[in-house]
């Protein structure tokens, strides 16, 4: 067999966990100027042989074979070295620094001034603007990340990759936060580099884009290669019964749930201080009811239900439970309220990495009701563990003990933790954002039951998503926002991708009625 026909070759890797075999056995081969994709469940060991070939992880049995010729790689500047980069699946972007530092992180141009090194931002900033014109990306690379969207960010670690002129590149779910216009350019950049020979191995949940982007495919399941395929030999059945080992004939589970006559939670005249966020919004939400937030990026939905949960300033607006109006000055507020607020960004503003799985999952209710946990005065871990071995249990986490770091679990395994830490808090209203990016079909399926069993109890649901089908499948009604405003209500049963797209695109005045 002629060896170097492949780019990268995986043999027989295998790594460990304490209690967990992550990888068993696995082998992968990527043909030169391909998109090779990877798929398979959450935890079933995608990100951990991505780490290994970039050398965030050290194979514990295996070989790594770049262009036919054996290589160890020990680290991430040995993985550069060898012309492999990774976009990572959760952003570590540097705020403080230029979009252009962010872009050339590890590869500052310098020069000398009387012996003294400076950094040559007038070079800096040229190189920057020359990848982003070749991307068709507006962005000024003098910019601080401060305040940028993850969707720009997101795009920031594309050019990154890029700058390092890797002959493979690794992308962990690269279009979880960008918009459709975005993702188009990413599949015109990724067909670019196709162009210039260079391989891509693209990890991502959805499989109508593995579909339409991909060569290659291979499945992996609980640390294993179940095979792979042409990507033209697929059908999306074969991939989700391949990837779960069963099949799967509903994406969204039965409605047994009829939304009530009450109105539950109101909100009127809601203002943001800030004049370009959200201005004058005002919807309702009924007893048993599941009501989706649709919108572009920056349309402002996250930031006002970041708001109603306290965690904005508003200028103007007030909130009702019933009858009873609320002052939400601080999350506290809104806890002791009855809602709960699963956030868009997990790893931002959700896990606590280097902290356990009981400790995440008691951040909230421990701290709300400190007596229920303690003993004597004393914290009780038989108490807490006990809490949380519930939810790890319902949700079905998996994890080696209570004790290990939620952040050596597997994306959507710190999503269910984290729905785990709201669940406890008996909440009469989940806000969720975002709630299944970045997780794969069966983890999914888990959290559409969770919110259908929310409904079910006469509880509020009130869920954000970019995704067109779990909007529409999951809602019994769709609030759409466009640029800060309600832009128009629509029935879920009567929702189609073209009424949402031009509501999220098109603000008129008179719209907003409730639907």
């Amino acid at each position: 067999m002629d060896e170097t026909k492949y780019v990268l070759e995986v043999r027989n890797v295998r790594k460990y966990f304490p209690g967990v075999k992550a990888l068993d056995d696995v082998s992968l081969k990527i043909r030169p100027g391909t998109v090779h994709a990877v798929m398979g469940e959450n935890g079933a060991g995608k990100s951990t042989l991505m780490k290994c070939i970039y050398g965030i992880y050290k194979p514990d049995v295996g070989e790594i074979y770049i262009d036919g010729e054996k290589k160890e790689i020990k680290n991430p500047r040995d993985a550069m070295d060898n012309g492999i980069s990774m976009i990572h699946q959760e952003l570590h972007p540097i705020r403080p620094q230029t979009v252009s530092e962010n872009v050339f992180l590890g590869q500052i141009p310098y020069k000398k001034r009387v012996g003294i090194r400076f950094v040559d931002y007038k070079e800096l900033n040229e190189r920057t603007k020359k990848i982003f014109d070749d991307l068709n990306i507006q962005m000024n690379p003098k910019e601080k990340l401060t305040n940028m969207s993850t969707s720009y960010c997101q795009l920031i670690e594309i050019a990154r990759a890029i700058s390092f002129g890797a002959k493979i590149i690794i992308m962990d779910e690269p279009t979880s936060s960008l918009t459709e216009t975005e993702t188009e350019i990413l599949f015109r950049i990724v067909n670019q580099l196709k162009e210039r020979y260079v391989s891509i191995i693209y990890i991502s949940h959805k499989i109508d884009e593995i579909l339409r982007i991909s060569d290659d495919v291979s499945i992996m399941r609980d640390g294993r290669l179940v095979g792979m395929w042409p990507a033209s030999e697929l059908t999306t059945d074969i991939i989700v019964s391949k990837m779960v080992g069963r099949e799967m004939t509903e994406r969204f589970p039965k409605k047994n749930h009829t939304p009530g006559t009450e109105t539950f939670l109101k909100v009127e005249n809601f203002s943001s201080t800030n004049k370009y966020s959200f201005q004058d919004v005002n919807f309702e939400v009924k007893k048993g009811e599941i009501f989706g937030i649709g919108g572009l990026v920056g349309s402002q939905r996250s930031e006002l239900i970041e708001a109603l949960f306290g965690l904005r300033p508003v200028e103007s607006g007030k909130v009702f439970i019933g009858e009873k109006e609320l002052t939400i000055a601080e999350p506290r507020d809104a806890i002791s309220n009855g809602m709960a607020l699963l956030t868009e960004d997990r790893r931002k503003t959700g896990i606590i990495g280097s902290m356990s799985i009981t400790d995440n999952i008691m951040a909230v209710s421990q701290n709300v009701d400190k007596k229920k946990y303690t003993d004597y005065g004393f914290i009780s871990n038989e108490k807490r563990n006990a809490a949380a071995k519930k939810y790890v249990d319902a949700f079905n986490i998996k994890t080696p003990t209570l004790k290990t770091k939620i952040e050596s679990l597997s994306g959507g395994n710190q999503q269910k933790v984290l729905l785990g830490r709201w669940m406890l808090t008996e909440p009469d209203i989940l806000i969720l954002d975002e709630p299944t990016r970045g997780i794969d079909v069966g983890a999914k399926y888990e959290i559409y039951e969770l919110m259908e069993d929310m409904a079910k109890r006469g509880k509020c649901v009130i869920m954000i998503s970019s995704e067109m089908p779990e909007l529409m499948g999951m809602s019994d009604r769709i609030m759409v926002m466009c640029e800060g405003h309600v832009s128009g209500f629509l029935k879920g049963s009567e929702a189609t991708d073209e009424k949402i797209m031009y509501l999220a695109s098109t603000y008129k005045k008179g719209n907003e009625d409730n639907g």
